[in-house]
């Protein structure tokens, strides 16, 4: 049925001709190696395309003559050819792609894909990319196809009749694979953090690279998730097999796992071959920022180059140098801003070049392009925690940015941040680690049923320890003070947030709302080194009193100060608050002699090993969401 010898290419094409070349796995390579070995007088063919695996054999320099390259998105193959000057590359969104070759913007004389041999009735699919192919096939002046029999049968709108194909020939090829990357510790912190945000029953939208298959594997224990997503990976097919994606709670395409297209290893290949429960869409509408919002409790998770401290958003270059494309990330950071209980997540290490080069900069490399602009950042993630921008000013971006970059820059970035006057002169402290808590620092727990995170104290709390303060009682405040204080300033509250975490400590449990967390109670302690000792205090919001949250804090403290070989320590208590009395009592402070009845003074003996001594421990911990 198929023609067995070389295609009549003079008669298919012209020398000027403008061609689409199959996206991601579905690059036509076989087609394109006839084409060039059977291109005789012609030249100049402008070869239009996205992200394309395998050899990319057109774009070498011998073939100059014959091609002329414009990449929508730059793929490594690619990505020599636009720095040595005889590729083009043109920044555009995904979405809107397909609207560039129907309104011949682009105009498009013949589309070269990949397609499935037709069933009985005709129709070839487009397999493993739908994205812009579908497009470009509805666009072109011709459809020239390769049939490859190793090309799966997708679902959804992924079909053309044969009858629609002008010219074709069968040629059998593998499927590019890409092979899931190995995930180093870093990333595996990134990771853990960005799953603390997700939610069970979310839906997903997940691009390519490390950081995306790493927060896969750390969703095992979610439940109900869902996904609507540019590309499909083997990380998305095992939480399928396993249930956790079941897209049941999805408000469109309920059901059904939606994308643009797979990449990934011959498992997915076949597990996405005839199987009704993912379906393939083209771009123009899955990455619909409209359509996109249609979908409650998007996440959408994306990486970036850098970030600066406004939090413009580098993705497609290093400097002047080009390095892969705008792609869908827009689409889906304003579609999740836009959904119901939407997240739109920035993900990335925080340097790069073996820790030689922040990647949080005080001001975007020149040369480097903003591809999704400041307003339109909610989160930016890294291994070192989790940056909240939407609703802060510059200052308290900045701050928030500082947090979650490396400990080796932060002190270069408020310097820096300081020549623009984002941060007034009473903040006096970068943000400093506490390695003591464990690579990822943010510990979920739940305390009357309810989820919370507990966390260090950061500069860029200034403002929620300001409300945390105007919150609490006259009763609270003679408790934690001993007197009346009518005023938190921001001076006193930056004194409070901006703690030198590697003498002193200052834990607080939040409650996130939305994209802002809720301080419900903090606690700290003052190092004392004239005798090796430390002295703790708490304060808690007064509707969550008595479950448990001074008593997860102080658990931590009492763990971090062990582990400073800090000999004891004390706290001091009025009289006549009970519940903080035996708060400490519990974790075995006993009473020591008192300047005042009125105040209660107490010690514990961090030398002491108490299970080893067979003390019973008196207190529920709190649990661990």
């Amino acid at each position: 049925m198929y023609p067995k010898s070389p295609l009549d290419w003079n008669k298919l094409l012209h020398s000027g001709n403008r061609i689409f070349i199959g996206s991601n796995a579905a690059v036509p390579n076989g087609l394109i190696n006839n084409l060039i070995e059977n291109s005789q007088n012609l030249h100049d063919i402008e070869a239009v395309h996205i992200f394309a695996m395998g050899e990319n054999a057109w774009a070498r320099k011998e073939h100059r003559d014959l091609f002329k390259i414009n990449s929508l998105f730059i793929s490594p193959g690619i990505r020599d050819a636009v720095a040595d000057g005889y590729a083009d590359y043109t920044p555009c969104f995904l979405s809107e792609i397909p609207s560039l070759f129907q309104e011949q913007i682009l105009s498009l004389d013949a589309a070269l894909v990949t397609l499935s041999p037709p069933d009985e009735y005709g129709y070839c699919s487009m397999g493993t990319s739908v994205d812009i192919v579908s497009a470009a096939i509805r666009s072109a002046g011709k459809v020239i196809a390769q049939i490859n029999p190793c090309m799966p049968r997708t679902c959804g709108h992924s079909f053309i009749h044969i009858d629609e194909v002008d010219a074709w020939m069968e040629i059998e090829e593998p499927i590019p694979e890409l092979k899931p990357p190995k995930i180093d510790p870093i990333t595996e912190q990134i990771a853990q953090y960005v799953s603390m945000l997700i939610e069970d029953g979310a839906t997903l939208q997940l691009g390519i690279g490390k950081i995306p298959d790493a927060v896969l594997k750390y969703l095992s224990n979610h439940h109900d998730l869902g996904v609507y997503t540019e590309m499909m990976s083997d990380g998305v097919m095992d939480l399928m097999k396993k249930g956790v994606i079941n897209n049941r709670n999805k408000t469109f395409h309920q059901g059904k796992t939606i994308t643009t297209f797979c990449m990934g290893t011959k498992k997915l290949y076949d597990f996405v071959d005839g199987n009704p429960h993912v379906e393939f869409h083209p771009s123009e509408h899955v990455n619909a920022p409209r359509n996109i919002a249609r979908n409650d409790n998007m996440v959408s998770i994306n990486s970036a180059i850098e970030v600066d401290l406004t939090g413009q958003v580098v993705a497609d270059s290093v400097g002047y140098r080009f390095y892969s494309g705008i792609g869908g990330q827009v689409d889906f950071i304003r579609g999740a801003a836009m959904s119901k209980g939407g997240k739109p997540i920035i993900a990335l290490p925080s340097t790069a070049k073996y820790g030689s080069i922040s990647k949080i900069v005080p001001f975007i490399t020149e040369g480097g392009g903003v591809v999704t602009s400041r307003g339109d950042v909610h989160y930016v993630v890294t291994e070192y925690g989790i940056a909240t921008l939407r609703g802060k000013s510059i200052r308290e971006r900045a701050l928030e940015l500082i947090q979650i970059a490396h400990p080796n820059f932060r002190e270069q970035l408020l310097s820096e941040v300081r020549k623009h006057y984002w941060v007034p002169s009473y903040q006096k402290q970068k943000p400093v680690p506490v390695p003591e808590l464990g690579p990822v620092a943010l510990k979920k727990m739940k305390f009357g049923g309810k989820k919370y995170n507990l966390r260090p104290l950061q500069p860029a709390d200034e403002r929620l320890l300001q409300e945390f303060f105007y919150s609490h009682n006259k009763e609270t405040l003679m408790m934690r003070y001993s007197h009346h204080p009518k005023q938190m300033s921001r001076e006193k509250a930056s004194t409070l947030v901006a703690v030198d975490q590697n003498q002193d400590l200052a834990l607080c449990i939040v409650k996130r709302k939305g994209p802002k967390d809720e301080i419900e109670a903090v606690g700290r302690y003052y190092y004392i080194e004239q005798n090796n000792s430390a002295e703790a205090a708490f304060v808690v919001r007064e509707m969550h009193q008595g479950k448990g949250m001074a008593q997860a804090l102080l658990d931590q403290m009492i763990s971090v100060a062990k582990k400073r070989n800090i000999a004891k320590m004390c706290a001091y208590v009025r009289a006549e608050n009970k519940p903080m009395l035996k708060v400490f009592e519990r974790h075995h402070f006993v009473r020591t002699a008192s300047e005042t009845p009125r105040e209660v003074s107490l010690e514990l003996d961090l030398t002491i090993n108490y299970e080893e001594q067979g003390v019973v421990e008196l207190i529920q911990p709190a649990s661990v969401a």
